[in-house]
């Protein structure tokens, strides 16, 4: 094959923990990745121990490794966009931080990952402090659910009207974010609603809820699609629309189907697979 045919891989890095669900975390980010067509690369900052019903422990990598799983992927391989998932050592995120102002220039998207959906802390209260002072400014946008977006802007009550998410928007770009898209999935109702702040103004996106259990990574998948078409050249509010219709495809595509005995995850690759996908379930119009 002549040279001058080759072309690079699209490529996303996710800098995540481990699930061995398969759910969540680096797994589902990958599957993401490679539904969307891009070529998924992975740092792991943290190992859980997890099954569909709740996580039993995890335990943070040193960030000496983080780092130096970071630093040979990027002298080696150029990256066109990144996804951050958890990570709960201060420490570790200063370590990703200093390697990516120093040496990468892709579009960042950073997903708050605070606490597990069964309640489990998945940060330090050092680590919450590390996030919004080292990577908010890093990040082209910043992904927290509800309870995240209210826990790093300091308030006290989980903004559920449209107007306090705005505030509460509002006050985590001034704390240094580019962009924020608030989730509203722990909102009432009979639609999703998420709130994209950026120096563009503001967009509301609006969807139909998907009435199912298996929602097991429903944040990392959201995140890591945005990364994925951040990375194809979308620009932020685009990237965030398909992303959101990615991700409510998948809810859609997965809720048919059964993995344990708790909450199961999306059907990532339900474009490819279509005999797989529950009977009656059909695209986002």
């Amino acid at each position: 094959m002549q040279q001058e045919s080759l072309k690079q891989y699209t490529t996303v890095l996710s800098i995540a923990g481990f699930d061995g669900s398969g759910g969540a975390g680096i797994q589902a980010d990958l599957k993401t990745f490679a539904a969307l067509g891009c070529y998924g690369l992975s740092v792991i900052t943290d190992i859980t121990v997890q099954n569909t019903r709740r996580v039993f422990e995890s335990a943070a990598l040193p960030a000496s490794l983080v780092t130096r799983q970071l630093e040979v992927l990027v002298e080696d391989i150029t990256i066109n966009a990144v996804k951050i998932g958890m990570v709960s050592s201060s420490a570790t995120v200063e370590a990703i931080a200093e390697t990516l102002q120093n040496r990468l220039s892709a579009p960042v998207i950073l997903d708050t990952v605070l606490k597990s959906s069964s309640g489990t802390d998945l940060a330090s209260s050092a680590s919450k402090k590390s996030i919004v002072k080292e990577l908010f400014p890093l990040a082209a946008l910043v992904t927290p659910n509800l309870p995240e977006a209210a826990e790093l802007a300091g308030s006290t009550h989980l903004p559920v009207e449209k107007s306090d998410i705005e505030k509460t928007a509002e006050k985590l770009r001034n704390m240094g974010a580019s962009a924020v898209l608030i989730k509203g999935g722990h909102m009432t109702g009979n639609y999703c609603e998420d709130y994209l702040l950026s120096s563009e103004g503001g967009e509301w996106f609006s969807s139909p809820r998907v009435r199912t259990q298996n929602t097991h990574g429903t944040g990392c998948t959201l995140s890591s699609a945005i990364a994925a078409y951040s990375a194809k050249g979308y620009d932020l509010h685009e990237a965030v629309r398909k992303g959101r219709q990615f991700t409510v495809e998948a809810l859609q595509a997965g809720a048919g189907l059964i993995l344990g005995h708790g909450a199961g995850p999306l059907h990532h690759f339900y474009r490819y697979r279509d005999d797989d996908r529950p009977r009656g379930t059909r695209p986002m119009e």
